[in-house]
This record gives C-alpha cells, sequence and structure tokens, in this order.
C-alpha cells in the first residue's frame, strides 16, 4: 500500500513539475484556467478562516508556486505561513517567489511537520492520472486525515465536481460527488461543515470548523 502511495505522488509530482516547467509560475503552472477562477477558489477556501483570529498559522498542503501566500498576505492578518509540496521544483520556485517574506516556509514533504490554525488544500484531489475511482477516493481520505490531525480550527478544501457536463470530463482527472464528501466529514471530523458549490466553477469547496 506504501509503495502505491509513492508511485501515486511520484507520478503526480512529475505532472505538475511539468506544467511548471512548461508555464512557469502562473495559474496555468499548476494546472488551473488564468488568474480570475484561481482568485475565486482562493476566496472560497479561505472562508474556513474565522474573521476575529489574528495572527493565526496556515499550512498550505500543495502549495504549488506559493500563489495562496500573496492573497492570504493580502486579505487576513496572517500569523505565520508553511507551504508543503510533493514537487521539489515546485517549492524550490515558491521559495524563491516569496523570499522576502519572513512569515512563510515552504517543505518538499507529503504532510505538514507542524500543527497549524488552519489547513488548506487547493487542487491536489484533481489530477488522478490513470488511478481507478476507488484508488484515488482512498489517498483522498488518507489527505484528508492528514488535515484533519494537522489543523485546530478547521480545514478547507476543494475538488471537481461530478455535476461537471460529461462532454467537458476529461479521463484523468477526478470527479468527486460532493455529496459524499460532505457526508464524510460530518461523521469523521466535525459537526460543523460547510458546503460551497454556488461560485461558477466546474468544482466545489468543504469547509470543516472545529470550533
Amino acid at each position: 500500500m506504501q509503495n502505491n502511495k509513492t508511485k501515486l505522488l511520484h507520478d503526480i509530482a512529475d505532472y505538475y513539475s511539468e506544467k511548471l516547467a512548461e508555464h512557469g509560475e502562473t495559474p496555468r503552472g499548476v494546472d488551473w484556467n488564468g488568474e480570475e477562477s484561481q482568485t475565486v477558489r482562493f476566496e472560497q477556501l479561505c472562508k474556513i478562516i474565522d474573521s476575529d483570529v489574528r495572527d493565526f498559522s496556515l499550512s498550505d498542503l500543495g502549495c504549488g508556486y506559493g500563489a495562496l501566500l500573496e492573497f492570504v498576505s493580502v486579505k487576513y492578518s496572517l500569523g505565520s505561513y508553511l507551504g508543503i509540496d510533493f514537487s521539489a521544483d515546485m517549492t524550490q520556485a515558491a521559495q524563491s517567489r516569496n523570499a522576502q517574506s519572513r512569515k512563510a516556509r515552504f517543505i518538499t514533504a507529503t504532510e505538514p511537520d507542524t500543527v497549524s490554525d488552519y489547513g488548506v488544500a487547493s487542487g491536489i484531489f484533481n489530477v488522478r492520472l490513470k488511478r481507478t475511482d476507488d484508488e484515488w477516493y482512498d489517498y483522498l481520505k488518507a489527505t484528508l486525515d492528514v488535515l484533519d490531525r494537522t489543523s485546530k480550527l478547521g480545514f478547507s478544501f476543494n475538488c471537481l465536481t461530478s455535476y461537471s457536463d460529461e462532454d467537458k470530463k476529461r479521463d484523468y482527472l477526478y470527479y468527486a460527488d460532493p455529496g459524499r464528501l460532505f457526508d464524510l466529514c460530518k461523521r469523521r471530523y466535525s459537526r460543523q461543515v460547510a458546503l460551497l458549490h454556488d461560485y461558477g466553477l466546474y468544482e466545489f469547496t468543504i469547509l470543516v470548523r472545529k470550533q
């Protein structure tokens, strides 16, 4: 099982490293369509952050080149940021791009090395390549366990939606059932769970609040 997960992660890291090499430090470099949709996505994910919490810590699992750090630094009272990515190319790009930030730290790893107030995962459940639905769902659940274990106040994540138009779907992408994941999070992590599926993209965001 562990060997399968390691192979999966290496394949995904290679995929994103190729995207970064092709498109650079842009939304397309992390396999998104453009800056506008990326901003909308960040706005939804960051709804997990309580406006009353000051100088909070944030872990960004699958941080890419660190674009979320720039967004959060402007919009919120950020105390510290940890970016985690399994692609060494991505973390190197993030470190270079945010070299002047005293609040940020980046590591090449599969999970955070510390517990933060909030955890966020954007886009890491989309590209499954040749994995089956069952294989990918097992990986997704294990990763949500990591987000839960390494966040104190709550976490958020997004997925492509199974309600996407059939002619727009691609076989190497994973389209999750939002109801199934909502139920999983309610039963497994917290009674305070929100499902956001109304922001104009072929995806949804789930917020899991612990307090």
